[in-house]
C-alpha cells in the first residue's frame, strides 16, 4: 500500500537511486574487471585458481543472499524506513573490504599463502558485506513507488548509474593501472592498483550516503491477516513455481553472464591482442553516449511497446553485431572499438529495464501468492550469472593457453582471447533474446493487469 505521508516521488529519488548504484559498481565492476588482472598479472596466481575463486563465492553468495533478502523482508520499519537504513549500516565495510583485496604485500609469500588471502578477502568483500548493503538496495525500488512508470524511470537511472561507474573505471583505470615495459607489453603496476583501488572505495561510502540521503520509502507492505508467514522452504518453492521469476533469472543470468565475461576478458583483449589499454579508455568513453540517448528513450518505449518487448528485440540486435564482429576478426582497434559501440546499443536497453523487470515480478508473485518477497525475489535474479561468468573468464583463459607470468602471450592465445570478447557474447545474447521471447511472459498488457489488481 502507499504512503500518503510523504513526499510524492520525483527527481530526488531518480538520482538518490542512481547514486546507489554508482557506488555498488565503484566496487563490483572494478572488482569484475581487475582482480583477476591483479592475481594473475601481478600476484602471479593461475588464472583458473582465480575462476575456481569466482565460483565458488558466488555459490556461497545463493546462501548469503537468501538470508540477506530474508532479513530485509522482515525488518521492522523504522522512522527512516525499512530498507534504506541498511544502506548507512554497511556502505563502509564494504568500501574497506574492497580496498583490501588488492594488496600486494604477499607478492613474494608461498602460493598457498597468496590464494588463501586472495579468498578471505574475495569473499569478505562479495560473499558478505556487498550482499549486505546490495540486496537492500535492490529491494528499494519496489518501495520508493508503486507506480510501473516511476519503477521503470528508476531502473533507468540505476543502469545509467552503473554505466557511469563503469565509464569513470573504464577510463581512469587503464591509465593508472597500466605501464609500457621496455619490449612494448603492458604491465600492471602493483601499488597503483591499490591506489586506486582506495579511491574508489572512497567514492563508493560518499555515493551510498547520496542514496540513503536523497531517497524515500514510500510503499509499505502490510502481510493480510489470513495468510502464514511462509518458511524458508515454502520461500523457496514459490520462487520456482512462478514463471516470470524463472524467466527473468534466466535472462538476467544470461546478460551477467556476458557483460561479466567481457568486463574480465577485455582486459586481456587490449592489453594483450590489441597491446593498446588507452583504447580501452575510449572505448568505456563511448558508452556515455550510447547510455545517455538510452536513458532518454527507453522508459518512453517501454511504456509504448512493453519492457519485455524492447529488451528481446535489443537482446537479439547486439548478437547479431556480435557474430559480425567475430566472423571479420578486426587488427585495427579503433574499427574494433566502433563497431563495439553499436553492438553495445541492444544490450543496453535490456539492461536498464532489467531492475523494472524485478519489480514487475515482484508484483506478479504477489498477485498470485499474496505475499511480497522483494528482497529475495532480487537476490535470486543475480548470482548465477555471475557464478558461472567468474569461474568461465578464469577457466576459458586457462583453456586457451593463457600464461600468467608471461609478460607477452602469443599470437594463438591472443586469438583466442579475441574469439571469447566476440562470439561468446554473440551466442549468449542470442539466448537470451530468446528467454525473454519463450518464457518469461510478463508483457506489457499483464503488467498493466497486475498493476489493477494490486490497486484494487
Amino acid at each position: 500500500m502507499g504512503n500518503t505521508n510523504t513526499k510524492p516521488f520525483g527527481v530526488k529519488d531518480k538520482i538518490g537511486y542512481m547514486c546507489g548504484d554508482i557506488a555498488n559498481d565503484f566496487t563490483f565492476i572494478f572488482a569484475s574487471s581487475y582482480v583477476m588482472v591483479f592475481y594473475t598479472k601481478v600476484m602471479g596466481v593461475s588464472a583458473g585458481m582465480v575462476g575456481t575463486m569466482f565460483l565458488l563465492a558466488r555459490c556461497l553468495d545463493a546462501f548469503t543472499d537468501i538470508g540477506m533478502g530474508r532479513i530485509v523482508d522482515n525488518s521492522k520499519p523504522t522512522k527512516n524506513g525499512r530498507i534504506r537504513p541498511w544502506i548507512l549500516r554497511m556502505c563502509a565495510f564494504v568500501a574497506l573490504a574492497s580496498f583490501m583485496m588488492y594488496q600486494s604485500f604477499l607478492v613474494d609469500a608461498p602460493y598457498a599463502a597468496k590464494v588463501a588471502y586472495m579468498f578471505i578477502t574475495y569473499i569478505l568483500w562479495g560473499s558478505i558485506f556487498y550482499t549486505s548493503v546490495n540486496i537492500p538496495y535492490g529491494s528499494m525500488a519496489s518501495v520508493i513507488s508503486s507506480e510501473p512508470k516511476d519503477r521503470s524511470s528508476l531502473s533507468v537511472f540505476r543502469s545509467l548509474g552503473g554505466t557511469l561507474a563503469g565509464i569513470l573505471i573504464g577510463m581512469l583505470a587503464p591509465m593508472v593501472v597500466y605501464y609500457t615495459d621496455e619490449a612494448g607489453n603492458k604491465v600492471v603496476s602493483a601499488s597503483k592498483i591499490s591506489m586506486i583501488a582506495g579511491i574508489f572505495s572512497v567514492l563508493a561510502v560518499i555515493c551510498y550516503l547520496l542514496c540513503y540521503m536523497l531517497t524515500t520509502e514510500r510503499v509499505a507492505y502490510v502481510p493480510k491477516p489470513d495468510v502464514q508467514k511462509k518458511t524458508f522452504g515454502q520461500t523457496v518453492s514459490a520462487l520456482f513455481s512462478s514463471r516470470s521469476l524463472m524467466g527473468l533469472i534466466l535472462s538476467a543470468v544470461l546478460l551477467l553472464l556476458a557483460s561479466l565475461m567481457s568486463q574480465g576478458i577485455n582486459q586481456y583483449l587490449f592489453a594483450d591482442y590489441f597491446k593498446n589499454t588507452a583504447a580501452l579508455s575510449v572505448y568505456s568513453l563511448l558508452m556515455l553516449p550510447c547510455v545517455l540517448v538510452l536513458s532518454a528513450v527507453s522508459t518512453k518505449l517501454a511504456v509504448k511497446y512493453g519492457k519485455k518487448e524492447c529488451s528481446l528485440i535489443g537482446m537479439f540486435i547486439s548478437a547479431g553485431l556480435y557474430f559480425i564482429i567475430g566472423v571479420l576478426h578486426v587488427k585495427n582497434v579503433w574499427l574494433f572499438v566502433g563497431l563495439a559501440f553499436l553492438a553495445m546499443i541492444g544490450m543496453y536497453f535490456f539492461q536498464m529495464q532489467c531492475w523494472a523487470l524485478v519489480t514487475d515480478v515482484i508484483d506478479d508473485m504477489e498477485v498470485k501468492n499474496h505475499t511480497r518477497a522483494d528482497g529475495t525475489v532480487y537476490s535470486f535474479a543475480r548470482k548465477i550469472g555471475q557464478a558461472i561468468a567468474g569461474g568461465l573468464s578464469g577457466w576459458a583463459l586457462g583453456w586457451i593457453g593463457y600464461d600468467e607470468l608471461a609478460t607477452s602471450q602469443t599470437q594463438e592465445v591472443a586469438n583466442g582471447i579475441y574469439n571469447l570478447s566476440t562470439f561468446f557474447p554473440a551466442i549468449i545474447y542470442a539466448l537470451c533474446g530468446l528467454a525473454l521471447l519463450l518464457i518469461y511472459p510478463l508483457s506489457k498488457a499483464k503488467v498493466e493487469a497486475n498493476v489493477k489488481e494490486l490497486e484494487s
